[in-house]
């Protein structure tokens, strides 16, 4: 009786549904599992470009502590790599001729420059292929030509402890077996680091642009759901599931090692912050010009 109890107790206290928990519970697994793979696929064995893309919406009011962030890495140029930087309108420009109308509308249905990010990052990579970085990560001096020896997708996995409402260290989550009823597992969508055409990249370009297309009679769309973490993973869950082979992605447990994202930049305390624009019209903040 006890047992019971407190079986139902557990249920109660899980924050996610039945699906999204077997959905973490998988990203678990794949994120603990240390394995080496060998590469069977001979699409997935091409590298990937040696290309740096990143994106603000405004590059005329960037601030100047994300510049820095952004700067950060143009000292991989000595080194053959290629940075491009986009904004709005080169985006759109970009999806609009690579992908076509229907990308394009999806594209302008996202209502918050972090949507936008999320849904240029996907077209990018799927067209294009390369390493797609947020404009708030530093770049720490590591090598990373490893990265794009093959086209596997190469992502960094997260976790979040509902019970401390903190993010749980790589080292603690990454370990086997490492786990706790409130934990939930699933991947960032920086870096996006993949060959073009990748199968994951591509459901995740498709489930965003179906989620943009659905009618939002209730409002806005949540934004990780439909463009950022919850979107891709997602789309890892479901084309793995689907029969393709694990060793299309690779996990980068240690990414902190390369890059980290800076917490404590300007734009994070006004509406340019995704977290308190979620599910609002966006209005830019008036201290742009000063930025």
């Amino acid at each position: 009786m006890s047992e019971t109890r407190d079986l139902n107790q557990a249920v109660e206290a899980d924050p996610l549904g039945p699906a999204e928990r077997a959905r973490s519970n998988f990203i678990r697994d794949i994120v603990q599992c240390r394995n080496g793979s060998t590469l069977a696929s001979t699409t997935l064995s091409s590298p990937i470009p040696k290309r740096i893309v990143q994106f603000w919406n405004d590059l005329r009011h960037l601030p100047g502590d994300v510049k820095a962030c952004m700067d950060s890495w143009k000292r991989l140029e000595r080194f053959g790599f290629e940075l491009e930087v986009f904004d709005e309108s080169s985006a759109r420009a970009f999806i609009r001729s690579r992908l076509g109308d229907r990308h394009e509308k999806a594209f302008d249905r996202c209502y918050h420059p972090s949507m936008m990010s999320d849904y240029f990052r996907y077209s990018y990579v799927f067209v294009e292929g390369g390493f797609y970085i947020d404009a708030d990560d530093v770049y720490h001096g590591t090598p990373i030509d490893q990265l794009f020896a093959d086209g596997r997708l190469k992502l960094q996995p997260f976790c979040y402890d509902v019970a401390t409402s903190q993010m749980v260290a790589p080292s603690i989550f990454t370990e086997p077996g490492a786990n706790q009823p409130g934990w939930i597992f699933y991947f960032n969508t920086t870096p996006l680091i993949a060959s073009r055409h990748h199968p994951i990249v591509e459901r995740a370009l498709l489930n965003a642009t179906l989620s943009l297309e659905m009618e939002q009679a209730r409002g806005l769309p949540e934004v990780q759901a439909t463009t950022g973490p919850g979107n891709l993973t997602r789309s890892v869950f479901e084309v793995l599931n689907e029969g393709c082979s694990p060793d299309a992605m690779m996990v980068a447990h240690d990414w902190e090692l390369t890059s980290t994202s800076q917490w404590s930049l300007s734009y994070r305390n006004d509406s340019r912050n995704w977290r308190l624009s979620n599910q609002q019209a966006y209005r830019a903040s008036s201290l742009l010009g000063a930025q």
